[in-house]
């Protein structure tokens, strides 16, 4: 080898390290991330969540205490941006299989008033399981007055597609995802829950003005159909616009803009492929089926949203916040007039994540799997 040879191998070396610094940094306590329009310190609040079963979702209480669910069947506390040993008692008893388990939490809009806090989740029936809906009283760390709302039909024994997020509109109705089971066919039947955007009253009963309810053999809970694995679901108040994204398979993963009896093509159109390479179909539009505001080939397989309402980030407002699974990030999406502007790529390697949700004092706060962690993005001047 001669001297010019081993120069350019130590060239590039050191390049390669300087790279994988830059990586790296956003995942260093303290580290400062400057974004195109905002610059942020990433604290880690945790990283001592279940690295088995991995965090999924959070729920801000009236005095400050963040509760955090695992898939494993636990809801854990954080207070003081401190994670406490103590465990909220009286879970329900949850499936955990493949992607199921103790999914999604959140507080009902008048929490204050009425004490309600509703959680999805996956239980077993027999040999096979689905997703419920369910809502309890919080009495001194512990789970009261539990109540099941919904169960999605039919119950599967796969593994895949559970959904699922829960969200209020703040006019006494809630909105709920519910995935296709990991069964395609399942999307477009009616008959069935699965696939689908549901609404139901805050208290479970069926709004009468849900769009299939005088369609026999129609699930009357369905507000919208045609997905495939929904994992991202937000309210905008502001607007009355109910944004939700969703798992493509190999590509194709999609942000929607979900509207009542509406359907979203799965699988009839899509912009991805089978997991082996195969065409599932070559139509990626069509007629009386619904085009996402953004896709994403390839996948970024997104996971948990909330939009930016926070004066602390002036240069986020409005703009959505998407978790990604497989590209490890958050992808900030600027839309205007309910279209796609741009998005942008931030915190690339930090980690799989699986949830977003900003704090009543504004805060942003991240949750990642593998390790069990969740971060907070602190405005810096």
């Amino acid at each position: 080898m001669n001297k010019n040879s081993s120069s350019l191998i130590v060239l590039v070396l050191a390049m390669a390290l300087v790279s994988c610094g830059k990586k790296e940094s956003a995942q260093k306590p303290g580290a400062i991330v400057q974004t195109e329009k905002q610059k942020f310190r990433v604290d880690t609040i945790t990283s001592a969540l279940d690295t088995l079963t991995n965090p999924w979702g959070m729920a801000f209480l009236p005095d400050g205490r963040l509760l955090v669910t695992e898939r494993s069947g636990a809801i854990r506390i954080i207070e003081d941006d401190k994670l406490l040993k103590e465990k909220i008692e009286g879970v329900p008893t949850v499936y955990v299989h493949g992607q199921g388990g103790l999914l999604d939490i959140q507080l009902h809009p008048d929490f204050s008033k009425n004490g309600w806090i509703y959680l999805s989740y996956a239980k077993q029936v027999a040999d096979s399981g689905g997703t419920v809906i369910a809502r309890a009283k919080l009495e001194s760390n512990k789970l009261t007055n539990l109540e099941e709302l919904f169960q999605a039909l039919p119950l599967s024994s796969s593994e895949a597609h559970f959904g699922s997020r829960i969200q209020f509109d703040g006019k006494g109705y809630m909105f709920f995802t519910s995935g296709e089971r990991g069964k395609k066919e399942n999307a477009q039947d009616l008959s069935n829950h699965l696939g689908k955007v549901l609404r139901l009253h805050d208290d479970g009963k069926v709004p009468s003005d849900n769009p299939f309810t005088s369609i026999i053999g129609a699930r009357s809970e369905i507000w919208s159909y045609g997905h495939r694995n929904l994992q991202g679901l937000y309210y905008d108040k502001e607007t009355g616009t109910l944004w939700e994204h969703e798992h493509g398979p190999r590509g194709g993963d999609e942000l929607n803009i979900v509207e009542k009896g509406k359907n979203y093509g799965w699988p009839i159109i899509t912009y991805g492929i089978n997991y082996d390479s195969t065409i599932i179909t070559d139509k990626k539009e069509m007629n009386g089926l619904e085009q996402p505001v953004r896709y994403y080939v390839p996948s970024i397989a997104p996971c948990g949203m909330t939009m930016v309402t926070s004066d602390k980030y002036p240069n986020w407002k409005g703009n959505l916040l998407i978790g990604a699974l497989s590209h490890q990030l958050v992808m900030r999406v600027e839309v205007a007039d309910k279209k796609f502007v741009k998005d942008e790529r931030m915190l690339e390697k930090i980690g799989r994540v699986r949830c977003v949700t900003q704090s009543p004092d504004g805060f942003i706060y991240v949750a990642m799997e593998n390790p069990g962690k969740i971060v907070k993005l602190v405005p810096v001047e």
